[in-house]
């Protein structure tokens, strides 16, 4: 993977940085696990805006992922690595002997025609999804479930992956991208590998308006509000703001929001850093 300096002929490709797409090897979707995606612009049922600076941005159709790998001891060929505009990372296409077809998040490294399978006699191999208890220490994972036959829902974003650490009865140890050392459940399921396009933060987007294409629409500094409009606004002159806090009254840079009594608090281990 690889990325490109736009020569600039116009302002916004100035400094724009663009993804190579070296690893994507088709232009269109599969029809068949394509889902319309109907756009909620921050609002919630009652049409209030419960999330700000969202709305517009390009019409998408949602890639029905297979993030459970439940078609276990059943091999799949990759057919082809496409792009997904609902996430940071490719995707494969997979079909199974049986002509069955999903997508599932690519990790780095898959080839087209390359066999991938899941299940606790799969080898430990890019791609392959295994029981935490039957991946060897050390190896790098990504697509990792938090309780068994719910999905994967950690380490999916590009270039993202985690780090199995230890065993110790029906639990295993694995090291979080955010640095976070955690125990889960031996029986849930990981993929080999680190997740695909890890180039991602490399990027520069260039304009302004690349950003309203992704859905994303201005945002105004607290500091330039009024005292009524946010807890940062108001002051005679330039005033710095004072305390760092949201809209609502809750401090930014570094107060914890998680619970001290929360159930899972016994499952980490050590704290991600901050």
């Amino acid at each position: 993977m690889s990325v490109r300096k736009l020569k600039p002929i116009t302002p916004g490709q100035r400094f724009r940085v663009v993804n190579g797409f070296d690893a994507i090897t088709a232009d269109k979707p599969e029809k068949s696990l394509l889902a319309p995606l109907k756009k909620s612009g921050g609002r919630n049922s009652q049409g209030k805006m419960t999330i700000r600076h969202r709305g517009g941005g390009h019409k998408r159709r949602y890639r029905v992922i297979d993030f459970k790998r439940d078609k276990q001891g059943v091999d799949a060929t990759i057919v082809s690595i496409q792009y997904d505009p609902n996430r940071t990372a490719f995707i494969a296409l997979i079909e199974y002997k049986d002509g069955e077809k999903r997508y599932v998040v690519a990790q780095n490294g898959m080839q087209v025609g390359q066999k991938i399978s899941s299940g606790s006699k799969a080898a430990p191999e890019i791609g392959n999804a295994l029981p935490l208890s039957e991946i060897p220490l050390g190896t790098i994972i990504s697509c990792i479930e938090l309780r068994p036959g719910q999905g994967a829902v950690m380490a999916r974003s590009a270039g993202t992956f985690a780090q199995l650490m230890a065993k110790d009865g029906k639990f295993v140890t694995i090291k979080l991208p955010s640095g976070e050392t955690r125990m889960i459940l031996a029986n849930c399921l990981a993929t080999i590998g680190a997740v695909s396009n890890s180039d991602h933060q490399l990027l520069v987007s260039g304009k302004a308006g690349r950003s309203r294409w992704l859905g994303r629409r201005p945002r105004t500094r607290p500091v330039a509000m009024n005292p009524v409009d946010h807890p940062m606004g108001g002051g005679e002159g330039r005033a710095s703001g004072g305390h760092p806090r949201s809209k609502n009254g809750i401090p930014a840079k570094g107060y914890r929001t998680r619970s001290k009594t929360k159930d899972t608090n016994r499952y980490i281990i050590e704290r991600r850093k901050k």
